[in-house]
């Protein structure tokens, strides 16, 4: 594994009405649409250096004409770049849509084989992300782009940007091609080493980086100090009565208030971020909480299903990168991610047993959870295991707050393109991420899936 880089300052930020981002976010800044970059190093070498993202612009196509009306295209073909598993395209506006395709092949790094052209989600931007008018939403960072796709070890790309011609269902002649974002680029990401051994479960010694710092090192594993030693791999299956969870609510009388009762599931295993390798030097420091979970979204990521289980914690390590150092987002977005197998990883840094404050959900990331399954699943059926896995959490992360997850809750919207700020939302406590914003996300087959989810997540609380 890659030695672990010095750790930035951090600090437990608690508002007290939930969602106040206390800490500064300090803009990171974006290459040149002209510079080809490696994150955090430049590769200059014909290796890629491990744990690297490189930013390429993209550049004027040859102008198709379709009945004489021009279509806007951008591109580049590369077969010259170190290896990369993850790609994604950003432009520099997080406002501005993509109204077209973004079609790309890769080049396998094994067999020199081109792959078949596949489609990259536009919206992905969109419908994810930290709510509008938020401290990580503001910072001058965040960028506009597609969800990144998995490829696996690849070495070389192509990639085609078009935009749509003239008013849907009308003669492209009727109108002018929609307009590009700005700076469009290529992000690919190479996620560095294995990570620690996956059988390092709770209670093992591990270093703890630098000048043995562990408690600060390892995202939340200093605020479940009492779930887990720090520096462990593995968050431990059990079942404790909630109010005895460490939660991350001022003065604790939430925490007693709604951690009372029976119905408190069973802890399910999880893997931390040290288990699966988060580098914590990417993210901004600190962490920000808020009053409570009230509800559980889940999602797919839409990066594929072409990845196995032992390259689950390469994946997220890709989605990592790309959410923070691609996006400008603090932290990967979702709370909680689950992979093809049933296995489950710890997301975004601040504690698996406290109410972080995720983006996942765009105007509803305030006192919820966001439960994201690695892959695509809108003609692909989520794997039993991973269905299992999500019904599991969401049991034990909604038993911490006496949450019923066969039951309804009231919401108040942040901002989106289904409910306006302000609006207080009843949703189902174990909702779709289409339920609070227009998308496709979890995918029909996913979606199709949270009767049975809210179901099985209301026995395993005793209910």
């Amino acid at each position: 594994m890659s030695k672990i880089r010095g750790m930035r300052r951090y600090g437990f930020l608690v508002s007290s009405i939930g969602v106040a981002c206390a800490v500064a976010l300090a803009p990171a800044q974006g290459p040149p649409a002209a510079v080809v970059t490696a994150r955090p190093a430049s590769a200059t070498g014909p290796s890629a250096v491990p744990g690297s993202t490189r930013s390429l612009p993209l550049h004027p196509l040859t102008r198709a004409r379709t009945r004489s009306a021009a279509v806007a295209e951008q591109g580049l073909r590369r077969t010259d770049v170190p290896r990369f598993f993850l790609v994604g395209v950003v432009w520099d506006d997080p406002d501005a849509e993509l109204h077209g395709s973004v079609r790309i092949r890769t080049r396998s790094a094994a067999t020199g084989t081109w792959s078949d052209w596949q489609d990259l989600d536009p919206r992905h931007h969109a419908d994810h992300g930290a709510d509008p008018g938020t401290a990580e939403r503001a910072t001058g960072a965040v960028r506009g782009a597609t969800a990144p796709l998995w490829v696996g070890e690849s070495d070389g790309v192509e990639v085609r940007v078009r935009a749509d011609t003239g008013a849907p269902g009308k003669d492209a002649a009727a109108g002018p091609p929609a307009a590009l974002p700005s700076g469009l680029r290529l992000e690919l990401v190479d996620p560095g080493d294995t990570p620690l051994p996956q059988d390092s479960r709770a209670g093992a010694s591990h270093p703890g980086g630098p000048n043995g710092k562990a408690a600060a090192a390892f995202g939340g594993l200093a605020a479940d100090a009492r779930l887990v030693p720090p520096g462990a791999t593995w968050t431990p299956s059990g079942r404790e009565d909630a109010r005895h969870e460490p939660l991350a609510r001022p003065g604790g009388e939430a925490a007693e208030r709604r951690g009372a009762g029976p119905y408190t599931g069973p802890r399910p295993p999880i893997v931390t971020r040290r288990g699966w390798g988060a580098d914590e030097s990417l993210r901004n420091g600190g962490f920000v909480y808020s009053a409570t979970v009230k509800a559980v979204f889940v999602h797919h990521t839409s990066s594929g299903n072409n990845y196995s289980c032992a390259q689950a914690p390469s994946l997220i390590r890709s989605i990592y990168r790309y959410h923070v150092q691609s996006m400008g987002w603090r932290d990967i977005g979702y709370n909680f991610l689950v992979d093809k197998c049933g296995t489950i990883y710890e997301g975004r840094a601040g504690g698996v047993a406290r109410a972080v404050l995720g983006a996942h959900t765009a105007g509803f990331n305030t006192n919820s959870a966001g439960i994201a399954v690695l892959g695509t699943h809108d003609t692909s059926e989520p794997p039993p295991a991973a269905v299992t896995a999500v019904a599991q959490l969401a049991a034990w992360k909604l038993g911490l707050h006496g949450v019923n997850p066969s039951g309804k809750t009231y919401l108040t919207s942040g901002g989106g393109n289904l409910y306006q700020k302000g609006k207080s939302v009843r949703l189902d406590v174990i909702s779709g991420h289409r339920d609070g914003f227009s998308t496709d996300c979890p995918g029909r087959r996913l979606y199709d899936k949270l009767g049975a989810i809210r179901s099985a997540a209301a026995r395993y609380q005793g209910r």
